[in-house]
């Protein structure tokens, strides 16, 4: 299971309707975010979350991406929340580090 799969399914799991918005570029080769940082886009009620997926020890780089994106504050003036899922394995099993940029 990759770690934007986990996280829809703990997207999913919190009530979430989420929608991978990542996709393959063919002609440049590149993997596109929507507006530049954002993996998955989850609603539910009242709330619009836009989510970048990464692995535990990639977290501080994505959180540096995302506050220096030009992008950030018409999200966030749009109402629009911002988090950062890092996914580890530990020995109990996978573990997620989620970082509330709101």
């Amino acid at each position: 299971m990759t770690p934007t799969q986990r996280s829809l399914a703990a997207l999913r799991q919190a009530g979430y309707l989420p929608a991978v918005v990542e996709r393959w570029n063919p002609h440049a080769r590149i993997r596109q975010d929507l507006w530049g940082f954002a993996d998955i886009l989850a609603i539910r009620e009242n709330e619009v979350l836009a989510v970048q997926v990464t692995s535990g020890s990639n977290v501080a780089a994505r959180i540096r991406k995302i506050t220096e994106h030009e992008n950030l504050p018409a999200v966030r003036k749009a109402g629009i929340r911002v988090e950062v899922h890092g996914w580890r394995k530990l020995k109990a099993g996978w573990a997620c580090r989620v970082e509330d940029l709101s």
